[in-house]
């Protein structure tokens, strides 16, 4: 063994000095400081593995998620932080280049975090039974881990990546800037603070989705592919009367999505029900803005109005608003939804396809049963203007509770 490393047998207490590290933590028992390893995930994964009667492919999924993905990026993180490591002098270390290295890496933590609340879940419900409980209690006891749940375990790649920011930010305060590692250590924490950002606006995503499959089961007479199918969240909403060759038509109320327009009509006496009438594919419109007056193209004196053309068949969809401030707040809000479909395709922001059918599916049940309603907009207010991702503020956690 190692000098180290911390040697250790089953029912042994080490005291935690240092656990910043996913895979290697510092610690003392009775005579020595020394790494021991913080997690025996693996162990885990291979024993329930073998015991294909009590657990199902998907449960297992559900459970550990992309652990492994993780595990393996962590074993070459830590040869990487290892090699710039000086032993001899500390001060010298150059470790800053391995975070920026990794940094493409560490954005499989966003579909962990997403999935840790499942996870919790499943486990919570196993854990119900006897048999699972004496299961993971006798994996625990095989791999020789300390005394911590698996819970426990499952949530260390949660906290971790959270405080990464955190610590390159306190070793960023105490680095000179003649330091040769200091342009890259600041490199490196605003890195990893967005890769932060990136994992919490994704979670945000998964929020809205879950709204917005139940905004659409509220729906009464909802037609063709699910909301879902293209779009991930509510943009703006808000009154508009929509005028046709053939004339004015009643006020609608309108939902625009990323990459959608949905229009839907108000029952006359029961007025959160909401009847579907129709959507415009957004990635096909060029959007107008029209001067109060008479439209040429349609003959008509108009007022607080804007027009949706088809780039597609040319035809064109006149609009106008109650007020000139909510014109405003609309033409706004069309400019905010092109910005975040360009900010998502640039992210590479996808929800999965399971996912969505799960929110589908989750949404469908919680509906069946219960009388149609339109409760209002799940996010955000029509007034709220959405400011490009670099721009919010996004705090960083430094870890979820257990």
């Amino acid at each position: 063994m190692d000098d180290q490393e911390l040697g250790f047998k089953a029912g042994d207490v080490i005291q935690v000095l240092e656990a910043s590290n996913k895979d290697w933590w510092w610690g003392r028992n009775e005579d020595k400081e020394a790494w021991f390893p913080a997690s025996f995930v693996r162990g885990y994964i291979q024993q329930c593995r073998k015991h294909t009667g009590m657990f199902t492919a998907a449960q297992l999924a559900t459970i550990f998620g992309n652990i492994e993905e993780i595990f393996t990026l962590q074993r070459k993180f830590l040869k990487d932080l290892e090699k710039q490591y000086n032993k001899e002098e500390p001060h010298l270390s150059e470790i800053g280049s391995c975070f920026l290295q990794h940094q493409e890496g560490f954005t499989i933590y966003s579909e962990y975090c997403n999935n840790h609340p499942s996870a919790c879940m499943e486990l919570a419900g196993l854990m119900k039974q006897v048999k699972y409980r004496h299961f993971f209690e006798a994996c625990r006891l095989l791999q020789q881990m300390i005394d911590i749940a698996i819970d426990g375990f499952l949530l260390t790649p949660v906290q971790k990546i959270c405080k990464y920011p955190l610590q390159l930010a306190e070793l960023l305060k105490y680095t000179t800037p003649e330091h040769s590692d200091y342009s890259n250590i600041k490199a490196a924490y605003e890195a990893m603070k967005n890769v932060v950002c990136l994992i919490n606006e994704r979670k945000r995503k998964l929020e809205s989705v879950d709204k917005i499959a139940h905004w659409q089961v509220s729906i009464v007479g909802w037609e063709g592919l699910d909301i879902l199918d293209r779009s991930s969240e509510l943009i703006h909403s808000g009154e508009l009367t929509k005028i046709s060759k053939q004339g004015k038509s009643p006020q609608r109320t309108f939902f625009l999505f990323d990459h959608q327009l949905v229009s839907c009509k108000k029952d006359l006496l029961r007025r959160n029900i909401l009847y579907y009438k129709g959507r415009a594919d957004m990635d096909s419109m060029t959007l107008l803005d029209l001067p109060d007056g008479r439209d040429r193209d349609f003959n008509l004196c108009v007022k607080n109005a804007f027009k949706l053309v088809s780039q597609t068949t040319g035809e064109v969809h006149l609009f106008c608003a109650k007020k000139q401030e909510d014109k405003e707040r609309w033409l706004q809000a069309f400019a905010d939804e092109r910005r975040r479909v360009q900010e998502d395709r640039e992210m590479g922001m996808e929800i999965s396809e399971n996912q969505k059918k799960l929110a589908m599916l989750n949404a469908q049940r919680a509906g069946q049963g219960k009388a149609k309603g339109y409760s209002g907009c799940p996010v955000p207010p029509p007034h709220q203007k959405l400011l490009p991702i670099h721009q919010r503020h996004i705090p960083v956690p430094t870890s979820l509770p257990q």
